[in-house]
């Protein structure tokens, strides 16, 4: 006797899955890791090994003895938890404060919501976010690169963001930075682990559109508001703002727009709420930037706008299937 299997609808199966798109987007985040390597050496290896390791420890310890729930530490959430901590941290960091940073992403961001699909806010952010605040003079402490060099000279200097607000604020203009763009694309400039080159962010965002792991709106939302909001100012004083591409090739834009602002749970569901999405990041990021003591402004502008993504998708919901 057939046994006939009643389900609600709708009945198609586009093949996609929790861990086949999260270690997708771990593929995209490989040019990213080898730019890391070859400027930052060892340390972008022990930073990375180290957060994503304590990513997974600490969800399993939480899922196992705290939610009494089955350990999912492999649908590769977590790995990707670690591996953006890490890409948002300088190359140096002391090893123990990442781990740190590991507890409060996965603890606090993540699993205190109730895990994967119930957080509000960016785990990686929320435990970046947590360490600039705790942990400031080691968090702006930023190694400069080495190309090709396995234990680079412990020389440290300023990120290209950090000397723009000494000029902003001193009241020189910018007109006086030597501003290398080159380096800048190709990431040879001191900076987070996943911050410096703007040519492996690429890589991966063409990577995953190909893939349709990500759509575009979030990511062009965010640079076109970026370039178009500070040309404008650029246009009113260039004296004292920096050119729009400028912006958008320096800090976390690249990979928060591309990689963090994009995370399934925390960003809009409906095409029209993620350009709303991606229009309010750009917005804050630029205001942050300028009009605020933080030189770098991505991570605390995806934040707020993350908890404005209940109301977004409340007037402006997907089309129904």
């Amino acid at each position: 006797m057939n046994t006939l299997i009643i389900s609600p609808s709708p009945h198609i199966h586009g093949g996609d899955s929790i861990s086949k798109n999260m270690y997708g987007v771990l593929i995209a985040l490989i040019p990213a890791f080898i730019c890391a390597v070859i400027f930052f050496g060892l340390g972008a290896i022990l930073v990375t090994l180290t957060s994503v390791v304590a990513c997974l420890i600490f969800e399993y310890l939480i899922q196992k003895f705290l939610l009494k729930q089955t350990p999912t530490i492999w649908d590769g959430s977590a790995i990707i938890t670690g591996v953006l901590l890490a890409f948002n941290v300088p190359s140096n960091l002391p090893l123990w404060i990442i781990v740190v940073g590991a507890l409060v992403a996965i603890g606090i961001g993540k699993m205190s919501y109730g895990g994967l699909g119930c957080n509000v806010f960016n785990p990686a952010l929320v435990g970046r976010v947590f360490l600039l605040i705790s942990f400031p003079v080691q968090m702006t402490t930023w190694q400069l690169p080495e190309a090709f060099a396995l234990l680079p000279d412990a020389n440290t200097g300023a990120t290209p963001l950090a000397l723009l607000k000494e000029a902003f604020t001193s009241g020189r203009p910018v007109s006086e930075l030597a501003i290398n763009y080159k380096d800048l694309f190709l990431g040879n400039n001191a900076g987070s682990l996943g911050e410096i080159s703007v040519l492996a962010m690429l890589l991966g965002f063409a990577y995953m559109l190909i893939r349709k792991i990500i759509s575009w709106h979030i990511p062009i939302a965010i640079f076109a508001t970026i370039f178009v909001f500070g040309g404008i100012l650029h246009l009113i004083d260039p004296t004292h703002y920096i050119t729009p591409v400028f912006h958008l090739m320096t800090g976390g834009v690249m990979l928060g727009a591309i990689f963090m602002a994009t995370d399934y749970v925390t960003s809009p569901m409906s095409h029209k709420g993620m350009i709303i999405f991606g229009i309010g990041i750009g917005v804050l990021t630029v205001v942050i930037r300028i009009f605020g003591a933080y030189p770098e402004g991505m991570s605390f502008a995806i934040l707020i706008m993350n908890a404005f993504v209940p109301l977004i998708n409340r007037y402006f919901k997907p089309q129904r299937f």
